[in-house]
């Protein structure tokens, strides 16, 4: 299989690597404390919330990738996309969208 050379081709691949509701929700708290930690940052210009977004964000989606889907993130493969995707995962799920397209992209 040839990597993904769009972020249309890239998507069906993410949502597959994070096909456990866990691996998911991990991603979602890592993200949303991402978010929060980049807000108070620009809030108060503490420089420990920023180096502590990337920490928080990757450091859950890296825990839930190695001890609950037993895969390497995909991250390593094209970090804009997955970031990309993982807010766009984040935003489905909240606007209770996920499953849907979870259940298109596995037809995919």
């Amino acid at each position: 299989m040839s990597a993904p050379t769009s972020f249309a081709e890239f998507w069906p691949e993410y949502l597959a690597a994070h096909s456990a509701p866990a691996t998911r929700a991990l991603h979602f708290i890592g993200s949303s404390l991402a978010v929060i930690c980049l807000v108070v940052f620009l809030a108060t210009l503490d420089w420990r919330f920023l180096v502590a977004t990337p920490i928080v964000g990757y450091g859950f989606a890296f825990v839930s990738h190695f001890t609950i889907e037993h895969n390497n993130p995909k991250t390593f493969e094209n970090p804009l996309w997955s970031l990309w995707a993982d807010y766009r995962m984040l935003g489905l799920w909240l606007m209770g969208r996920l499953q849907p397209e979870l259940t298109r992209t596995a037809r995919v």
